[in-house]
Parts: C-alpha cells; structure tokens; sequence
C-alpha cells in the first residue's frame, strides 16, 4: 500500500539566462568590423502538469529542490546561446501551490489537462549588436542573463471528490463508502481507524456516476489542529455536497445531535464556504437503534432546520439506495447549474507584473531600496565590471526618474542605496566637480548573491 502524502514543501529554481557576448568582427579584407556578439539563450522555466496516474506527493517528499538549466552563452558571428529546456514536474490532479513568502495562490491544477509554469526562466542577455549607436558605434560591453526565479513552495492536494463524508471517528464512513462502491477501505471498531481519506466512485445506474470522499479523524477543534481531522478538512473544499453521518445506535454515549452542530461548526471556523455547501443527513446503525423515539425526535429536529434525512444501516445497506438517488439527482442540478455560469480559467497562474512600475523607499536612516521588476531586472542584467556598462545604466537610472525620486526622499552623500541584491552609493549629482564623469555610478559594494 503506497504511503497517502497530501501536503509538501519544495525550493524551486528556474535557469538563469545565458549572458550576451561582445565581439568583433575580424575578418579578412573587412575593415573596422563592428560588433557581433550573439545573445544569450533563455533559462529553463519550471513547470506543473497534471498526471492522472498520479494520486499523490510522495515523490516530493524524498526531493525537495529542483533546479532548471541555465541558458547558453551568446558568441560570436552573432551566434545566439541555446535555450534551456523545461522542468517539467507532474503531479495529481488536484493539487493546488502556494507560495510560502508571499502567501499567494501561484496554481489551482484542477482539471486533467491543467498546466502551470511556477517559476520563470531568465531571459538571454543581449549581445553588444544591440547597443549601437550614432554615437557609439562599438559598443564594448553585453547584458548578462537575468537570473530565473526563486520559489519556496507548498503543494496541496485537494481530493476531487463530488460529495465529502462528514462525521465523527466511528460513525461508519469507510463502512458506507464500501457498501456504494468499489472502496475497499480499513475498517474497525476503534476511533481514528482512517488515516487517509477513502475515494470512492459510486455507480448510480448507466452513465450516471459520482465520487465520494471519505474525510477521516474530524472531532471537535480540528479546525485549531485538534486530532486528525484538519489535515483532511481541504478535502471537503472540493465537494460540491456533504453527506452528514450520524451515529444513532445509542452505543457509544455520543449525543447525535451534538456532534452535528458541533462539526459544522468546525466546518465554519476553518472555512465559512464549507458550512454553506449542501448536506443531506443519514441517521446511520438505524439497524440496532435502541431508543426509536429519540431517532424521531432527532430527524423532525433537522427537518425543521431544513435538512433532508435519511435513515440507513450501512452495514445491511438499509436505505442506501434512496440516498444515493436523492444525492445522484442533487448533483446533477449542482453541475447544470455549474455549466451555465461563464468558464474561469483551469488555473491561477502568477499575475503578470508591469515591468514599468517601481517605487523607491527609505529604509533606515542611510539607507534606501528600490524595487520594481524592470528595475530589478536592469541591474541583474547590467554587467557592473564593465564601465561602459555601468555608465548606462546610470543613464537609464537618470532618465527613469529613480535619482530625482531618491533625492526627493532626503538621500544624501554616502549613503546606501539597494537595488535587488546590489548595493550602491548615493552621491548628489549637483555636488559632482566639473572634473567628475556626470554619468559614472559609484558603487560601493554587492552582495555575495552576486
């Protein structure tokens, strides 16, 4: 029996694109070759794709970190650097990712076909071709690739399961699930016999069919981590009914109609739309039922809440099959009412940023930040051992704004300024002497992320 693994951790990250080449043209007969230098190739982006023979995440349990192949270098004879392929991660249907510093939804891999990219590759760097001008017509220096993103990944998976199970330990889920299915579940008489959530597909009749989902070990504070149950409560977020399973044999001291507010309310506290999904309620061991007057106290209480109740005995399968036909028709109205509302996409992808936007901010007292993609971008690709480089990027810097914004902020000589891993000094242009290069940016140091 494989090992059931619905949530893990993983550290992804994408290639980083291969740097532009500055190069010359030296041939024979051609005097004064220009420039030639190819650029680079783009990283490798890291994708997820469903797989519908998977069922788990255990192979993301043994392998936490992935990594993605760096572009190829450009050269020269504009010759481009070689793309990096993909990595391509499969998973099971129904796993959702979320990033771990920023809490975002990065995918919602819902459907069969569902494909995600998590983390992007870098972009090649450009060669020297790109960079001339009039005025400069040999430019001496390239872009280096942009490094590719760096994720810190949790993965979810979400069972896609039409009606969830819902009941305390004991109650008779696994039972229920194997006598309207093909689930072979563990059962006993012992609380917290499940630990992993039982699916079922249950057959109706010809071309009408639904999943079950067994949802194991929900007691009381399970939403705050109580028992077993909050590591199975995401389950139920995919269902679109819930089947409430009450105990009402008498031998096991519970009081039936306590455990049921007291599991919705559960339901509320770890997510209000799972209290507002459907439920039909099935009075289970109605077999060995040993006070049928507090059965019918019990069911005219839920029906005058509003609920649908059903008395049945999983074990001799009494009732089952008007159960199974109210919930098989309940669903079928869900999903005619699903394809009526306007199509959303099979999955979240992370929002494109505009590259444009920055914004500069005061950290501490000498020291500033300015952050943006563009930005960021810029200075990752800019090749800071190169003057010439490093010259325009000040000029860039200048004509985007970031010096007047900076000065606006109470920026003064000396101090510092960060820009993605890189950290500069900060000194007034309108100091500068006639003798100072107006476009030279002084750096004082960088990061060892460099």
């Amino acid at each position: 029996m494989s090992m059931f693994v619905d949530e893990v951790e993983i550290d992804v990250q994408a290639g980083n694109g291969g740097n532009g080449m500055a190069t010359f043209r030296h041939e024979k007969h051609v005097a004064r070759g220009g420039p030639n230098g190819g650029d680079g190739g783009h990283g490798g982006s890291i994708t997820l794709k469903v797989d519908t023979n998977i069922t788990t995440l255990l192979d993301f349990r043994y392998q936490q970190y992935y990594k993605a192949e760096r572009g190829g270098d450009g050269a020269s004879k504009d010759m481009f650097g070689k793309n990096a392929p993909n990595l391509v991660l499969k998973v099971p249907q129904g796993t959702v990712v979320t990033d771990l510093d920023t809490g975002a939804v990065v995918a919602d891999l819902n459907q069969p076909d569902s494909v995600a990219i998590i983390a992007r590759g870098g972009i090649g760097g450009r060669g020297n071709t790109h960079f001339t001008t009039a005025i400069h017509q040999a430019p001496k220096f390239a872009e280096r690739g942009e490094p590719g993103e760096h994720k810190r990944l949790r993965m979810e998976l979400k069972l896609l399961a039409d009606v969830g199970l819902l009941g305390y330990p004991n109650v008779g889920k696994s039972t229920l699930i194997a006598a309207v299915s093909a689930a072979k579940p563990k059962i006993a008489n012992y609380p917290f016999t499940t630990l992993v959530p039982n699916l079922g597909v249950v057959y109706v009749e010809m071309g009408r069919s639904f999943v079950m989902a067994d949802i194991p070990g929900l007691i009381e504070g399970a939403s705050e981590g109580i028992g077993l149950g909050h590591q199975f409560l995401r389950h139920v977020s995919r269902s679109r009914l819930l089947i409430h399973l009450l105990d009402v044999s008498g031998m096991t001291g519970r009081e039936p109609l306590h455990d049921f507010e007291v599991l919705n309310r559960e339901l509320a506290l770890y997510d209000e739309k799972l209290a507002e999904l459907p439920q039909v309620v099935a009075l289970n061991k109605i077999d060995v039922a040993a006070e049928p007057e507090q059965v019918d106290e019990l069911e005219a209480i839920l029906k005058a809440r509003g609920y649908t109740v059903y008395r049945i005995s999983a074990v001799t399968q009494t009732g089952l099959r008007p159960l199974i036909y109210d919930v098989m028709a309940r669903l079928e109205t869900l999903r005619a009412e699903e394809e009526a509302q306007p199509k959303v996409a099979q999955f979240v992808a992370t929002a494109e940023v505009d590259d444009r936007h920055w914004e500069a901010r005061q950290v501490d007292a000498n020291t500033y930040e300015v952050v943006g993609r563009g930005i960021e971008r810029m200075v990752a690709m800019a090749d800071l051992e190169n003057d010439t480089a490093v010259r325009r990027l000040q000029r860039s810097l200048d004509k985007i704004g970031i010096t007047n914004r900076l000065k606006a902020l109470g920026a003064k000589d000396g101090d510092t300024v960060r820009i993605r891993d890189i950290e500069f000094e900060y000194e007034d242009e309108d100091k500068w002497d006639e003798e100072n290069d107006p476009d030279q940016l002084r750096r004082s140091r960088r990061s060892a992320h460099r």
